[in-house]
């Protein structure tokens, strides 16, 4: 699916779902009752990228988990919302009007029923491959990697794209002869 630029442009925050966009949607449980999920180190280093461009990231997740708390805290996120498990929009809109942005102005990946009352309203909508077949139909975007594979990267990098800040940060990564 091709990436709506006229929509990235004005994205200044960005909300992301756990389970199912970060991470494959599998939950590992050891003999302890421990909870173990795996990030995809290419969805950190586009988040970081986002954050080192001034664009806001954060998440919203309805299950409490001490390894995304961690990842959030190795990611510098600006905002960490867990357990939130029926009204998903009140925290956004309240991030929102902490930040003093618009809905307009934020983008949000989500994959299942749960993110569709944020899906629904702001500016930016999209889904890993992978989403349910109900939230792919809503959203503007869907990514080509599946959740917990490189969906996230590939929005950062459309929405720095967009915004005419790609080129810059991959100039930095290169060295000066």
């Amino acid at each position: 699916m091709i990436f709506p630029w006229h929509l990235g442009r004005n994205i200044r925050i960005l909300a992301l779902d756990v389970d199912g966009v970060l991470t494959d949607g599998v939950i590992h449980l050891d003999a302890d009752g421990h909870e173990h999920k795996r990030f995809h180190v290419t969805d950190g280093l586009g988040i970081r990228l986002l954050l080192e461009a001034g664009i806001k990231v954060g998440l919203i997740t309805a299950r409490n988990s001490r390894a995304v708390a961690r990842r959030a805290e190795e990611l510098s996120l600006s905002f960490v919302h867990q357990g939130i498990r029926s009204d998903k929009w009140t925290c956004l809109k309240e991030e929102l009007s902490r930040s003093g942005f618009e809905p307009a102005q934020c983008a949000c990946m989500g994959d299942d029923l749960i993110d569709l009352p944020i899906l629904c309203r702001v500016g930016l909508a999209t889904a890993p491959f992978d989403a349910r077949p109900e939230v792919r139909q809503r959203v503007h975007w869907v990514a080509n990697a599946p959740g917990g594979r490189g969906a996230v990267r590939e929005l950062a990098e459309g929405l720095l794209m967009a915004q005419g800040r790609w080129e810059n940060l991959v100039a930095g990564y290169v060295p000066k002869e």
